[in-house]
């Protein structure tokens, strides 16, 4: 088995983008408490580095002074309101502090825990689990779903969640095959208080295990040999503190709360010159959108990322299990709400991977093929959100391509039905199981710099030239381009009927062939949401409502669907930003893609899901004079 390597934490930070340390974390939460006099009960929702201006990272140089603030996002359970504050670790005191009126910050995981066991401790819950034969609740499971925009009238203002829950069929089993249906609480999070319990009726619990286990379900396969990856000189790649550089490529690895892992200031070597590709891209929300109006099913949303954090969320990942090969692991730290910092180990995972053929052409008058091998680099992390698990890639290719890949999997959300009950908005995937239609938006944030700041989104089709002298042998088409000049324009879906694509460019830099240099951005799988245009999460996930959105870069804009998602009653996020129409010729941009992945359950996917994969694509288009991989070697073997 290959060797694996974990990056722990540099004892100094060196770049302004370096992740906040556990010291520079616990600083700031000291020094808020002192100078601000915060309580006990105040809860830390993020704690995050604040990002220099795009001008102070450009000009930085090692050997700086390294200017570091703190972002932190609190809650006072007291009162209910929200604080946002800048702490400068360098003075040692707190630079900004700003109440956000009517803001929920996202749930933290002390409160997920805190609500599910205040739930599981109150009498009227106890006793509709026994009017479901259930007297112990060690094995029930709940879950703690933000409430979204589902709150009567009279909880106007006040922290809730609500609770689905399951029983296993004992320790450690599948919680997901024996749902307690129709059982729910509502918990108000800041007095940690049930306000009310719903019963919409008891429905047997399945009799299904659903064991997923090697150790407790059918025989494993004996016909499988070992597969090893061996690198005997070790990886290609090389790592200075967060900075990553391999082949032509440098970035600089970062992490969030809030979005997990972020990739800074990519960039490319081109000719002994460093070209600019992108100041910062990550992925920026995930909502799930289920599609069962049933009682207490209509709740269910989520916004994986803005209402609980996916980098809270993030697994430590394993050798041979999550990665395979000659691996670099990166740990990585958060902090829970009372603003005490702990580090995930191997959070962050970093190797190569051979990606097949690069390149080839077989000629055959002189019998003799050149091929060669591609290399990618993967940068990765995992997170789990409940019954579902994330993987998130960035693939950097040596051929100057960038492809963004989310691997789903996990376990189904699932319900139970009575007895010849049909499963009308999903699917029965075993005896009395059902599993909900639903759909899985992500948004990327994509902060590009295609060779300096000053970039113009086109949009690019395929159409067919007219009949007549242009086309007089029917078979002539084209691609079309067509700038995007306002933030209007840009609000556009995919069409892969036409082609439909978006090229990147930097008008005032041109290649050998006179052309504006440019990157493409060519959509995957995708799907359009199902939910209604006047349903609560169309409005409170507007991100959904087209595939790209383009807008000027704005240091603060930095969430797609708002600051605060949770409970938010709609439109926060791209769709408010846009309302101005802003310009976005020739100018600082920022583009925003969202992608879907569409699931219909199958009975394949029970009792564990096989991966599902969504992504895109940002190829050069122009961006070089010709293909940028002639230089890679061939293989070490004669190919024929």
């Amino acid at each position: 088995m290959a060797d694996a390597t974990a990056v722990r934490e540099p004892t100094s930070v060196r770049h302004p983008l370096d992740p906040l340390t556990a010291d520079e974390i616990a600083s700031a939460v000291a020094i808020l408490r002192e100078q601000r006099r915060l309580g006990p009960r105040v809860r830390f929702v993020t704690i995050a580095l604040d990002e220099p201006p795009k001008e102070a990272v450009r000009e930085f140089s090692p050997g700086d002074p390294v200017v570091r603030n703190a972002f932190v996002s609190l809650l006072d359970p007291g009162d209910g309101v929200a604080y946002e504050a800048v702490v400068s670790l360098d003075r040692g005191e707190v630079a900004s502090w700003t109440d956000v009126p009517g803001a929920q910050p996202a749930i933290t995981l002390d409160e997920y825990d805190e609500a599910c066991e205040v739930v599981k401790r109150d009498g009227e819950y106890q006793a509709g689990l026994k009017r479901r034969g259930i007297e112990d609740t060690e094995l029930v499971l709940l879950e703690a779903w933000s409430i979204g925009g589902f709150t009567e009238p009279e909880e106007a203002g006040r922290r809730l969640v609500w609770t689905p829950s399951w029983i296993r069929p004992d320790e450690g089993g599948n919680p997901y095959a024996r749902p307690i249906e129709g059982l729910y609480g509502i918990v108000d999070l800041n007095r940690m208080e049930v306000v009310r319990i719903e019963d919409h009726g008891a429905v047997p619990i399945p009799a299904e295990r659903g064991e997923y286990r090697a150790n407790g379900s059918a025989p494993v396969r004996g016909d499988l040999r070992p597969y090893e990856v061996v690198q005997p000189e070790g990886p290609s790649f090389e790592v200075d503190g967060w900075e990553v550089r391999w082949q032509r490529w440098s970035f600089r690895i970062g992490f969030t709360e809030r979005e997990g892992l972020v990739l800074h200031t990519l960039a490319y070597e081109d000719a002994g010159r460093k070209r600019s590709i992108a100041h910062r891209i990550s992925y920026a929300e995930l909502v799930i959108p289920y599609g069962d109006p049933r009682p207490g099913h209509y709740r269910m949303n989520a916004f994986d990322i803005g209402e609980y954090g996916a980098g809270e969320l993030t697994n430590s990942l394993e050798l041979g299990c999550d990665c395979l090969g000659e691996i670099r692991y990166f740990d990585v730290t958060v902090s829970n709400s009372r603003g005490e910092p702990y580090v995930i180990e191997n959070g962050i995972c970093l190797h190569e991977e051979d990606a097949g053929i690069l390149w080839k052409h077989y000629d055959a008058y002189t019998e003799r093929a050149e091929v060669r091998r591609a290399r990618r680099l993967v940068v990765s992390f995992i997170i789990t959100a409940g019954n579902y698990d994330y993987a998130f890639y960035w693939y950097l290719y040596q051929d100057g391509r960038i492809e963004a890949e989310v691997k789903l999997t996990g376990i189904v959300i699932t319900s139970a039905l009575a007895d010849g009950e049909r499963a009308l908005y999903g699917r029965e995937v075993a005896p009395r199981i059902n599993a909900p239609n639903h759909q899985h938006f992500l948004c990327a944030r994509l902060d590009l710099d295609i060779d300096g700041d000053e970039n113009t989104v086109y949009e690019v089709h395929t159409e067919s030239a007219p009949a007549g002298t242009e086309n007089p042998y029917g078979n002539a088409f084209r691609a079309v381009a067509t700038p995007l000049r306002s933030e209007h324009e840009a609000q556009q879906r995919i069409d892969p009927l036409s082609a439909r694509q978006w090229r990147i460019a930097n008008d005032g830099v041109r290649n050998g062939l006179g052309e504006a240099v440019a990157y493409k951005l060519v959509p995957g799988e995708n799907v359009r949401p199902f939910a209604l245009p006047d349903a609560g999460i169309s409005a409170r996930a507007g991100m959904m409502a087209n595939h790209l959105w383009v807008t000027p870069y704005a240091r603060e804009e930095r969430f797609p669907t708002g600051d605060y998602p949770n409970q938010h009653a709609g439109g926060a996020g791209l769709p408010e930003w846009t309302k101005a129409d802003r310009p976005i010729a020739n100018t600082d941009v920022v583009v925003w893609y969202v992608f879907g992945s569409h699931h219909v359950p199958r009975p394949e996917d029970w009792p564990v899901m096989p991966v599902e994969r969504i992504g895109f694509a940002l190829k050069p288009d122009g961006f070089f004079d010709r293909n940028p991989a002639l230089d890679v070697p061939p293989p070490q073997h004669h190919c024929r």
